[in-house]
């Protein structure tokens, strides 16, 4: 779907002199966010917006600073009103290395009742290949 560089912040490190497991998600966040906002066509309205229903991430190594990142992310399933994006964050010079991998769920939901509801067909599109 994308690959997004992202650099490391001082302010991401915490008391061990790593990026903090909180960061993870917010570099997991900003790259799906950047995803989406290139979607043609109608992802969230008023009335329809998508909310991550579970987060799966497997810490594999410590990510220092100074450092950049590479934050990929692909379809793993698209469902009736779900999509489960698979993620991978690499250094950005050697994506040989590994720092976390896992999966992120998103559901789409209905504002006014807080059921789920239909993936919209941008979104749709957007995943299945051309």
């Amino acid at each position: 779907m994308i690959r997004v560089p992202l650099s490391v912040r001082w302010r991401d490190l915490d008391a061990f002199n790593h990026v903090n497991n909180s960061k993870f998600l917010s570099y997991l966040e900003e790259a799906r966010l950047r995803w989406m906002v290139t979607i043609p066509g109608e992802w969230l309205d008023e009335h329809v917006a998508p909310v991550v229903a579970a987060a799966n991430v497997n810490y594999r190594r410590p990510i220092e600073w100074p450092n950049e990142v590479l934050v990929e992310l692909f379809v793993e399933r698209l469902g009736t009103t779900s999509l489960t994006i698979g993620h991978r964050i690499l250094q950005a010079g050697d994506e040989r290395v590994l720092y976390a991998d896992g999966n992120v769920v998103m559901v789409w939901i209905d504002k006014d009742t807080g059921k789920a509801a239909p993936l919209p067909e941008a979104v749709r599109a957007a995943c299945t290949p051309a």
